[in-house]
């Protein structure tokens, strides 16, 4: 089986758990540790993901204060968005969010906690986190002091061709590779968070599925932001009568304060709980995902599904000041050009530069600049390509840019 190229990834949005660092051993002693005395470590295990997790754990104002001065910045996290790296401060926000916090208290910061959130997510980010999708996460064990990087990212149907998205002129079809069946990807969140479980867990499936089907079933108040975004996806959501019975009300999308109810997603995820993933890739779930796509024109077969494979990979590695960087490898991009960027930030004072300084933001932008072009030069699926990780993250290279 393939694994996409970019345009086909699209079609399916990366769990907000990609590029998770989860400790194994006792949680209080480990996340104590680390942010006492490696924040920095911590910092760089999150920061060092692919570009959509980077918005959802840093605003870019706290990217530039930690890359001009870590000490600094470490120092002042509690008056600033650095707390989010605090997986303690972390925690707490989840559970006080009135959604999060029904059932996963329980659950304490273990892979546990990451699979019960990833279920949850499925439900309440109905925009990102999904059972249809897929992601990346990279573990710390503390008790062996391993490091191991999952990838269960969406792979190509076997079908894919490198024409699938031109029309008959040979030239791109608009909407083709993001708003079609053929823009689907095998997905692998279902694999990933199972194997996840069985590899580092301890709880069982069903009870940590058991908060998200609540969820699903019972429904929950649409924020502000989620209704601004099914406003802005009306016409594409209202294409299809199974989204506008989820996401419409009356003829229109769903408002703040209305409560959106996911009766066929707990169905879903309740089959999961009693099943596992076997449900979703041999049983009833994957039976109705071949149908769909034989219905519309999509590429996903039985086979596919029967194929779907996650990987332990080694992380990337580097370092910058001092503190160590693990991240996701290829086929990820962000693990590999966050070092290289900060090889090349290292050379420079920014801490007297200042955070904001326009000296700062202009060595940001020619880092990432000089990172981006070889991320399209050289980047891309270990399976297919050979890919120079070691010579993109080495100082050397960065000396000779």
């Amino acid at each position: 089986m393939k694994r996409p190229f970019k345009a086909l990834l699209r079609g399916l949005v990366g769990l907000a758990l990609l590029g998770a660092v989860v400790a194994l051993a006792d949680p209080s002693r480990v996340w104590g540790q680390l942010r006492q005395a490696q924040p920095g470590w911590l910092l760089a295990g999150l920061l060092a993901v692919d570009t959509v997790h980077e918005r959802l754990l840093l605003g870019a104002n706290e990217v530039r204060a930690y890359l001009a001065d870590p000490t600094a910045a470490a120092a002042r996290e509690t008056s600033m968005g650095l707390r989010l790296l605090s997986w303690e401060w972390g925690w707490q926000q989840f559970l006080a969010h009135p959604v999060l916090g029904i059932g996963v208290a329980q659950f304490r910061p273990t892979v546990d906690a990451a699979v019960a959130v990833g279920f949850a997510l499925a439900v309440v980010l109905p925009n990102a986190g999904n059972l249809g999708g897929g992601g990346f996460m990279v573990l710390h064990d503390a008790a062996s002091g391993e490091n191991v990087a999952l990838d269960f990212r969406e792979m190509a149907p076997a079908k894919a061709s490198r024409d699938m998205y031109l029309d008959e002129t040979g030239r791109v079809a608009e909407g083709r590779s993001l708003f079609t069946h053929l823009a689907v990807g095998v997905p692998g969140t279902v694999a990933g968070m199972e194997h996840a479980l069985k590899r580092w867990g301890t709880k069982r499936l069903a009870d940590l599925i058991a908060p998200s089907i609540k969820l699903a079933e019972g429904g929950f108040e649409v924020s502000p932001t989620l209704a601004k975004m099914l406003a802005v996806e009306q016409e594409r959501l209202g294409q299809w009568a199974s989204t506008r019975a989820v996401f419409f009300k009356n003829g229109a999308p769903l408002k703040a304060g209305d409560r959106l109810v996911q009766k066929d997603l707990a169905k879903s995820l309740r089959l999961i709980a009693r099943h596992g993933s076997k449900v979703f890739y041999r049983g009833e779930i994957g039976d109705k995902i071949v149908a769909e796509m034989a219905q519309h024109g999509g590429l996903i077969d039985r086979d596919d599904l029967k194929n779907y494979k996650v990987e332990e990979r080694a992380p990337v590695r580097g370092n910058y000041r001092g503190y160590s960087i693990v991240s996701m490898p290829p086929p990820s991009s962000g693990g590999t050009h966050i070092i290289q960027i900060l090889n090349l930030l290292e050379r420079y004072p920014l801490s007297q530069y200042g955070a904001n300084s326009a000296q700062t933001i202009h060595l940001l932008a020619e880092t990432m600049k000089l990172a981006y072009a070889d991320r399209a030069e050289y980047l891309g699926d270990p399976a297919f390509v050979t890919v120079p990780v070691n010579g993109l993250t080495s100082k050397k290279y960065a000396d000779d840019l």
